[in-house]
């Protein structure tokens, strides 16, 4: 996550680092979406039900929640509100979390897990101190800890990501909290969870061993070796307590950085044995790599599939020099669009506590390009086995609260589809669409279609249409068999791509039913219209 300091880093950043698409090679994504011959040819697209490229895990649509501006105080939490419970949760969000199905999330952060001490936010409330977070200069109360956190996951049906803190924080530390959460009793920290009131131990799975350790904003950045060490002595310690962990060490926090994939490397060297995965993070904006053409945002997500591929390659390099036998997965578990609410007083809490941070209002082209997003994770799904949309509360985020309830921004729908409709395998397509010019990217399909075949023999068609004026004729060909009856044919578009979501107009923009495409001779025809993200599902 960015602060003001992190801002200032990226403004001295070179132009060179920043144009992290310039070169833009596709790589897997070119070899299987190719030019159509002419521009008003429908778009073809070839689909074989037994051509799976991987399986899907469900935490593939992760989502984020950190200590930060109204993520917590005032969105899952908020005692005293007409909305909440007993425990003090929103209700009303956690109905919302539990429809929506979001598998994993992660917590406490972030920027602010390198400066927290869980130990603060853990035993009798009324004991807790106030701290300052100096991430983003707000003040915590620490009445949500660990035990609120695991509480919450457990009545919204999620699974905890949790973060630790490497920056200000010890391996030591870090053990320790792993005791505290996954050891039954009888020990130290395992008797502390029972004194504060937590019989049953969490098991919690997932860590991450650290937050964004590269950046020069991070509280506690280090080296790429001396982190890499220190990642490697915490996974030893945690794994002492609970052998069954999935650890997954800081990677590069993005292809701005100097330091892109050299840290990678540098870290893996040191850790590779000790880990399960490496995280990658991107954020998207409409400003300086795109200059604000649409047309060149909506194609932004290939410069996500770019960074996938050249984070792969790094990992496996490392496992070559190691000769290991184990390959690593990523964990692309901060992602979303973002480039509004980033400086001045949107990331300065000024010491208050709840302040409105990066509070990012999302429009119907940014809901456009969080569908591209969700077909890229998609297309890698055979080495991406987590992700997290950051966040899901009102921080950059597809729900905002205020006091009486809760509105769906723009970036929800391309997001609950994938929940709701990316299930069992991902399936090799060939598309054959017209490309257009981008400068930086080269050629650009019009057309971005990933397609899923669910474990009942549902099959679910995602497609983004890039183009800004005209709508594409789709002719699917179905390769070993017909499919069956059209189950949900749904369409986000609109005639205004700046258009968003309030509390006054909270459907402005919604995903409207699609003409039902019409199957004959073992080709399926539709239309997408211009400026488009469209979902399809077919019965077994």
């Amino acid at each position: 996550m960015f602060s003001h300091s992190r801002r200032r880093f990226l403004q001295q950043a070179s132009t060179a680092g920043m144009a992290c698409s310039a070169s833009l090679v596709l790589g897997r994504f070119s070899s299987a979406q190719i030019a159509a011959a002419s521009a008003t040819d429908p778009v073809r697209i070839y689909l074989d039900s037994r051509r799976a490229l991987a399986p899907i895990d469900r935490n593939l649509f992760g989502s984020f929640l950190e200590h930060l501006g109204r993520a917590i105080y005032e969105g899952i939490y908020d005692p005293g509100n007409k909305l909440s419970d007993s425990n003090g949760f929103r209700k009303d969000v956690m109905e919302e979390i539990r429809q929506m199905g979001v598998p994993i999330i992660r917590y406490p952060g972030g920027n602010f897990v390198s400066g927290y001490d869980w130990l603060d936010g853990v035993g009798p409330k009324q004991d807790r101190p106030r701290v300052l977070d100096k991430a983003w200069n707000s003040l915590n109360s620490n009445q949500f800890g660990t035990n609120e956190f695991m509480t919450w996951c457990k009545a919204v049906g999620t699974e905890p990501l949790m973060g630790l803190n490497l920056g200000t924080g010890t391996p030591e530390q870090a053990a320790a909290l792993v005791e505290y959460c996954n050891v039954d009793k009888g020990t130290k920290w395992s008797e502390l969870r029972r004194k504060h009131g937590y019989t049953d131990a969490y098991k919690v799975k997932n860590w991450c061993l650290g937050n964004e350790m590269d950046g020069p904003w991070q509280i506690g950045h280090i080296t790429a070796t001396e982190y890499g060490l220190r990642a490697q002595d915490a996974a030893r310690q945690m794994r002492y307590v609970d052998p069954s962990l999935k650890l997954i060490a800081c990677g590069s926090s993005g292809p701005f950085m100097p330091t892109y994939l050299e840290w990678d490397r540098e870290v893996l060297e040191q850790c590779y044995d000790y880990v399960d995965g490496l995280s990658l993070h991107r954020y998207l904006g409409n400003n300086e790599e795109t200059g604000g053409d649409s047309a060149k945002f909506l194609a932004m997500n290939l410069s996500m599939d770019k960074q996938i591929e050249e984070t792969l390659a790094v990992c496996d390099l490392v496992r070559g020099h190691k000769r290991s036998a184990k390959q690593l997965w990523l964990s692309f578990d901060e992602w979303n669009v973002w480039y509004r609410a980033r400086s001045g007083d949107a990331v300065n809490g000024h010491e208050q506590e709840a302040p409105h941070l990066l509070e990012e209002v999302y429009n119907l082209e940014d809901a456009l390009l969080v569908g591209g997003i969700i077909n890229t994770l998609l297309r890698h799904a055979d080495r991406i086995k987590l992700a997290c949309l950051a966040q899901l509360i009102n921080v950059i985020a597809p729900i905002m609260t205020n006091a009486n309830g809760l509105f769906r921004q723009t970036i929800y729908h391309p997001y609950s589809w994938g929940l709701h409709y990316a299930r069992g395998s991902v399936l090799s397509v060939l598309v054959q669409s017209p490309t257009y010019e981008v400068s930086g990217m080269g050629q650009v399909p019009y057309l971005d279609v990933v397609a899923t075949l669910g474990d009942d023999g549902k099959i679910s068609l995602f497609v983004l249409n890039r183009d800004l004026s005209k709508a594409h004729t789709v002719e699917l060909n179905w390769q070993d068999k017909a499919p069956g009856q059209v189950l949900t044919s749904l369409v986000l578009t609109g005639n205004d791509l700046k258009a968003a979501n309030d509390f006054d107009a909270p459907q402005r923009v919604a995903p409207q039913p699609l003409a039902k495409p019409t199957t004959s001779a073992g080709k399926t025809k539709f239309e997408v219209p211009a400026r488009s993200y469209s979902l399809i599902q077919w019965g077994a």
